[in-house]
């Protein structure tokens, strides 16, 4: 129906295997290249992020909580508030 045979899906999956193969023979040749010129050898590689994100853990406190100022009304931090100046504030 569509043009598909065997002998055709044979040869795809033939070519798909030496291409896979020969990737993986490359890579092993530059592994031990590079372990014979005395570097190490390059780690596999991970999804990005994955293992940073296992070892750190997340700050007890990345927010701080903020305040309106009653004269003016902006906000500020609640801890370590200083005078801004004006000389009706009550930091």
């Amino acid at each position: 129906m569509f043009g598909f045979s065997l002998q055709k899906i044979l040869v795809l999956a033939a070519v798909i295997a030496a291409v896979w193969y020969g990737f993986k023979w490359i890579s092993r040749l530059q592994e031990v290249r590079d372990a014979q010129e005395g570097g190490k050898p390059k780690k596999k590689r991970r999804w990005p992020g994955t293992a940073r994100r296992a070892k750190e853990e997340p700050p007890a406190s990345a927010a701080e909580d903020m305040t309106a100022c009653p004269v003016c009304g902006t906000y500020v931090a609640t801890r370590g508030a200083a005078n801004c100046g004006r000389a009706d504030c009550p930091y």
